[in-house]
């Protein structure tokens, strides 16, 4: 979105990298537990990989934020996610 739209105006362009960054963000969260809970589980023979389970709490978040945040851009104002990692400035 932020490649096709940036240059639609300054407010599209800052949502859209806000948007970008925490999807990016949430990327992130899911490889590193991917790989934390690959270490475990190998660790464990198994038995601690159950906690694969906890990459549909990462998945909740980020459709529950995305949602508040649509709420609060189509109304004209600005929107900053809480855990967001700034990657694009």
């Amino acid at each position: 979105m932020w490649l096709i739209f940036k240059d639609r105006g300054r407010f599209t362009n800052t949502e859209a990298k806000e948007a970008l960054n925490f999807q990016l963000t949430l990327l992130m969260a899911q490889v590193a537990l991917f790989l934390i809970v690959s270490v475990l589980a190998i660790a464990s023979f198994g038995i601690l990989s159950f906690l694969y389970s906890l990459s549909w709490l990462i998945w909740l978040l980020g459709v529950i934020f995305s949602i508040i945040a649509f709420a609060q851009v189509k109304d004209g104002r600005g929107y900053r996610y809480p855990f967001a990692i700034r990657m694009i400035k």
